[in-house]
């Protein structure tokens, strides 16, 4: 993950798009793959570029899930709500994480270490009960391989 971008770095990224094609989530999408979120700065820029409003651009980063307005923590955990996951213990997948890391679905640590969000499905089901460490998929977990996963993250084992 780069530093906060400047304004510079941001028209420059976003200068091939054009007001009325459908730019704004291809916009943000580059945005945010190079900088790893979206800023304030970045949504005025990626307005002023396709010629609208900051409010519609920031309505489209809050809508969707995959946007985030904050640096990502180093070590993310996406912890799988999908049915495949759900039929096979997520729940319990989902509890023992927030136990072991002390922190509900969508925090991070003190120290932006480590955290632990919602994630969408993306055709592993056969891994399932899973999460995924960084995007890599930690499948077939049980309660235990939960508990120890949390400890690793944390630095606690």
């Amino acid at each position: 993950m780069k530093a906060e971008p400047t304004t510079q770095e941001l028209r420059k990224l976003v200068a091939d798009f054009r007001p009325g094609r459908g730019h704004v989530m291809p916009a943000l999408h580059r945005i945010q793959d190079t900088y790893g979120y979206i800023t304030r700065k970045a949504i005025e820029v990626v307005a002023r570029q396709l010629n609208t409003t900051p409010a519609l651009v920031y309505g489209t980063v809050s809508f969707y899930d995959d946007f985030r307005t904050e640096p990502p923590p180093e070590t993310e955990i996406k912890w799988c709500s999908g049915p495949a996951c759900h039929m096979r213990g997520g729940d319990r997948i989902r509890r023992a994480l927030e136990a072991e890391l002390n922190m509900p679905m969508g925090g991070h640590s003190d120290d932006h270490r480590y955290g632990l969000h919602l994630g969408q499905c993306n055709g592993t089901c056969h891994e399932a009960p899973q999460v995924w460490v960084n995007e890599k998929v930690v499948g077939n977990l049980s309660v235990v391989d939960a508990i120890h996963l949390a400890r690793r993250v944390k630095g606690s084992e």
